[in-house]
């Protein structure tokens, strides 16, 4: 592992493979693979496999306004290590991470901070 690597091992915490992932969605691993491809989720290799963090299923569905903060993220040039090392570290001005203001129902705050990256 690289050093990155670890970092993201650390922000990040519990991962899911795309199976693990899909299941409780109800859809086939190839299909969170082409969100992925999309760039609407953002994976890592993870031991030789595919994998999203687990803070992004919530229930039956992904975080409601992640897919759009990442597409923003991938529009402002991040790669899928930049966007989830983005969304998992402290932010003082939201307070916490993106990710937990996502889960927190404060999408609006996130994106606008991701569009602010984009200039």
């Amino acid at each position: 592992m690289t050093p990155s690597d670890l970092d993201i091992e650390a922000l990040v915490g519990e991962w899911l493979t795309l199976k693990e992932a899909a299941a409780p969605l109800g859809v086939s691993p190839n299909a969170v693979k082409t969100l992925i491809r999309e760039g609407r989720l953002a994976g890592v290799v993870r031991g030789g496999e595919l994998c999203i963090p687990a803070a992004f299923v919530d229930g039956d569905n992904f975080v409601k306004g992640l897919q759009g903060t990442l597409v923003l993220l991938g529009d402002a040039g991040f790669s899928s290590e930049e966007a989830l090392r983005w969304l998992f570290t402290p932010d003082a001005s939201l307070p916490g991470t993106p990710m937990e203001a996502l889960r927190g129902n404060r999408g609006t705050e996130v994106r606008r901070r991701a569009q602010g990256l984009a200039f």
